[in-house]
């Protein structure tokens, strides 16, 4: 895993890599405003480790053997992308899952789907993104049933292995084959956005800023 590129990408905002992914011809990498981040960690860069969950109405022969698999097989620096289709009948994460990837050196969970155990969740350095919380348990509700594949994600293609980037702005999704270009990119970008603001702030208008820099 390249962690020379997993802390440049950390370096950087959404926003700005999704200008990037737009001038490079990826215009829907972002994940909707529904995926939000639901605790004070919120920043989260990593490689994409994919999950799929689906609702069930009875519990299965074996509850949470894919989710725990999948976080047993984790590594640093991953982290956890889940397709839950949205579903808010119950929470798929909580603390004593945080607990096990924290020792672990996963980054974090970004899901379609919900949290519960905030009350700790809000004291560890664990950034959990997702739709919102719920107290229910997702034994009989929701079940992981494939690990690695590709997922849609709010129409978002995310294959296992790509580069995935969120903070208050939300969530952006990095296809692996063009990440090294994407974020050398965007680390130029934001060096050009600040000489752009340092020319904003002393007065100089708008549109002579833009002409020069092409940066808005």
């Amino acid at each position: 895993m390249n962690s020379d590129l997993i802390a440049d990408l950390a370096s950087l905002y959404s926003a700005v890599v999704a200008d990037v992914l737009d001038a490079h011809g990826y215009p829907n990498q972002c994940l909707s405003p529904a995926v939000r981040a639901l605790t004070p960690a919120q920043r989260i860069a990593g490689r994409v480790f994919t999950l799929r969950a689906e609702v069930v109405d009875s519990v299965p022969e074996h509850p949470y053997a894919l989710e725990m698999e999948a976080i047993d097989a984790a590594v640093k620096d991953e982290v956890l992308v889940v397709d839950a289709n949205h579903d808010t009948t119950c929470a798929f994460w909580g603390e004593l899952l945080t607990t096990a990837c924290l020792a672990k050196g996963v980054r974090g969970i970004v899901m379609t789907a919900c949290t519960r155990d905030l009350w700790a969740l809000n004291q560890l350095d664990f950034p959990v993104f997702g739709i919102g919380a719920s107290p229910a348990d997702s034994k009989g509700r929701l079940d992981v049933v494939a690990l690695r594949e590709p997922i849609l994600l709010d129409r978002v293609l995310t294959k296992h292995g790509d580069y995935i980037l969120g903070d208050r702005d939300g969530v952006v999704i990095i296809p692996q084959e063009i990440a090294a270009q994407v974020i050398a990119a965007a680390k130029e970008k934001v060096a050009g956005e600040n000489t752009v603001r340092d020319e904003l702030a002393a007065g100089v208008p708008v549109s002579e800023v833009f002409r020069k820099h092409g940066i808005l």
